[in-house]
């Protein structure tokens, strides 16, 4: 059966979600990976919500950057929508090698308020994919998506630094360049992904003015640092669907041992 999705309704998540990068505060958004995820970051007050591919990948039985079927990944992107009430920005990788009228289309039919689209290469020989082509095709993601009439919040990642691509220098250069084409392109926001220099973070505050930054707990730049940066939006990617398999490895160990934890505490 196929889904009418309610147009105005998602319009208006991904108008809410797009305001809150304006601030006054940093926007922080959890990485849900199932329903009961979102359900529980929701609960807790976040305003909005991300998924992460990698923690929806592994959950369905797959590895990460797009070895997942993009129909279950999309059927996983609809539930978690459908669960909660606040905006969800969906982790589309690279956008599964779809055009860009079908991403815009099967994620508003998912409920999404917006999208991360990434410009490594999965299916390809490089790294990286051609930076003016990725740049005309976020464009017409942009385009096609407002032909359907919900304007998607765009996360344009920059994986120079994720992939290594030439020496620190280089990725910096080359990552600053592809902000600045995916920005012009329409691009709301820009994700240069694992960049933890915070000379490097303002450069890129100063040439695009809304990043987003990949976080951890306990990691080297904390939420306040990131706002004090003039970081707009934070996101954990996989590391709390990891800190959570983590933990139930290590109860799956007790229970086996035959010392269950306490599960009162």
């Amino acid at each position: 059966m196929t889904l009418t999705p309610d147009i105005a309704a998602i319009a208006l998540r991904a108008d809410a979600l797009r305001a809150l990068h304006a601030g006054p505060q940093l926007l922080e958004l959890p990485n849900a990976w199932d329903a009961a995820t979102a359900r529980v970051f929701a609960g807790a007050g976040f305003p909005a919500l991300a998924t992460t591919s990698g923690g929806v990948a592994n959950a369905l039985g797959y590895a990460d950057h797009e070895d997942a079927p993009v129909a279950e990944m999309l059927a996983a992107a609809t539930r978690i929508t459908r669960s909660v009430e606040v905006p969800v920005t969906v982790d589309f990788e690279a956008g599964y090698r779809l055009a860009p009228a079908a991403i815009a289309q099967r994620l508003i039919v998912a409920g999404a308020a917006g999208m991360n689209l990434e410009d490594s290469d999965h299916h390809g020989p490089g790294a990286l994919v051609d930076a003016d082509a990725q740049a005309e095709r976020l464009a017409a993601v942009k385009a096609a998506a407002r032909a359907e009439g919900v304007d998607l919040v765009l996360n344009a990642r920059v994986d120079t630094f994720i992939n290594r691509a030439g020496t620190p220098e280089e990725q910096l250069s080359e990552g600053l360049r592809r902000a600045r084409l995916y920005r012009e392109a329409g691009a709301d926001c820009i994700y240069p992904i694992i960049l933890n220099d915070t000379e490097a973070i303002a450069e890129f505050v100063r040439a695009v003015g809304v990043v987003n930054l990949m976080v951890r707990r306990g990691g080297p730049i904390s939420p306040a640092r990131a706002a004090a940066l003039g970081v707009r939006r934070i996101t954990y990617a996989t590391t709390l669907f990891r800190e959570v398999i983590t933990q139930l490895e290590a109860i799956a160990t007790e229970i086996r041992a035959g010392r269950p934890q306490d599960v009162t505490r």
